[in-house]
């Protein structure tokens, strides 16, 4: 679990499962306005539900990194989750890769 700089310009979050998540994704929303010039990799291997709560900040973490010109990318995320993105209508906002290396490799080929 935890939050690592993978590089100058990308942050690597091991996203623990409710309810630590939320306090980690404030923790993650705190260094990106801090840095404000990175890449976010969420590894949702050990999630296995997201609340609404969380849905929420995910959302803003990925306003700020849009509007700053960043992209979030989400990996490894479980078919239960993937199913909460499409009933909330989010499948579409969310990136998701299949697991960290092409999360990373994704970006790190963009920039």
């Amino acid at each position: 679990m935890g939050i690592q700089d993978w590089s100058e310009e990308i942050i690597l979050v091991d996203l623990p499962p409710e309810p630590e998540m939320g306090d980690e994704l404030k923790t993650v929303t705190g260094m990106v306005r801090d840095r404000g010039d990175c890449d976010v990799v969420i590894d949702f291997s050990s999630v296995d539900i997201v609340t609404s709560s969380s849905l929420s900040k995910l959302l803003k973490l990925r306003k700020l990194l849009v509007d700053c010109g960043h992209r979030l990318v989400f990996c490894s995320v479980a078919a239960a989750t993937k199913g909460i993105f499409t009933v909330t209508g989010l499948e579409g906002i969310f990136e998701l890769a299949d697991d960290k290396f092409i999360a990373l490799a994704s970006l790190q080929m963009v920039s």
